[in-house]
């Protein structure tokens, strides 16, 4: 009998996750789950849990890169209507687990709100950016997250607010296997300057990012103090390429899927990179993007 029994509208096997990846990479899961509602996600939860599954959650694969051979275990993931839902009430948004980050925050410029639109242009579920307080030079999401909801390897549900809830460089201190929802407190303002400022950040991001490739965005988070990007473009690493993976022409902390290209090539691109930099400035890069291998 299948540890699945009875969700068998949901689970699929041996899935192919390359599709669901920005770098269009990566081999095969187990199980490939999208619960309808949180109680089947409870339920999800639970069995993987009793019969030892690994779990991963699979947001829009935007920061991610996944193994040729794929992954053993389970990857939810939350695209059901129930998981994208965004509300408004006031200048307090809720915006769930699954829901279009770029959406999230066109629909709160439309809105009057300000508070996220220096978010335009990274891609991304609402989930994934507030548990790695996705932002870049114009701010993150953390400064405006109030509150998330949480489920725990049990599958029982929970709140954390701030100031238990806390945010640093591409971080929280969320442990909790699964973000459910956040609720984010803006500010209101003039439409039109609001979206004033979202075009001009969005132009900026379209003048300096290769925003037409395969790639995962930033590669390395930034040292304290220096751009990751600066220090790879001082090394002389644009142009760098080991199989079908090469650094970014335009920005030197991104690295492009090529025709051909594996995951390995991107890895090895990787410890390449960090390697070079570490030499020349003896700075050791950190990974920003998600590995699973």
């Amino acid at each position: 009998m299948s540890i699945f029994s009875g969700l068998d509208a949901i689970v699929e096997t041996e899935y192919e996750l390359a599709s669901h990846t920005w770098y269009g990479l990566g081999g095969p899961a187990d199980y490939f789950i999208r619960p309808q509602s949180t109680e089947q996600l409870s339920e999800v939860v639970i069995r993987c849990k009793d019969n030892g599954v690994k779990l991963y959650v699979l947001g829009f694969g935007s920061n991610l890169l996944i193994s040729d051979h794929g992954v053993r275990g389970a990857v939810i993931k939350l695209e059901s209507d129930h998981f994208n839902q965004t509300q408004f009430e006031g200048d307090l948004v809720t915006a769930y687990a699954g829901a279009d980050l770029k959406t999230v925050v066109l629909d709160s410029v439309k809105q009057g709100l300000a508070g996220i639109e220096m978010l335009t242009g990274i891609p991304g579920s609402v989930g994934g950016a507030v548990r790695m307080n996705a932002g870049g030079n114009f701010g993150d999401i953390g400064s405006v997250v109030e509150s998330v909801s949480l489920m725990d390897a049990k599958g029982q549900v929970f709140e954390k607010s701030k100031p238990e809830l806390s945010f640093d460089y591409r971080s929280s201190n969320i442990t909790a296997k699964l973000i459910l929802s956040a609720k984010i407190r803006l500010t209101p303002g003039d439409p039109e300057q609001i979206m004033r400022t979202l075009q001009e950040t969005w132009i900026f991001k379209k003048n300096h990012q290769p925003l037409n490739t395969r790639n995962c965005g930033c590669v390395f988070k930034n040292p304290r103090g220096q751009s990751a990007g600066a220090l790879i473009d001082r090394a002389g690493l644009k142009g760098l390429q080991v199989g079908g993976a090469r650094v970014s022409d335009k920005h030197a902390n991104f690295i492009v899927a090529q025709k051909d290209c594996k995951s390995v090539d991107v890895l090895r691109l990787i410890d390449a990179v960090r390697e070079r930099v570490k030499e020349q400035f003896d700075v050791v890069l950190e990974s920003e993007i998600e590995v699973w291998e």
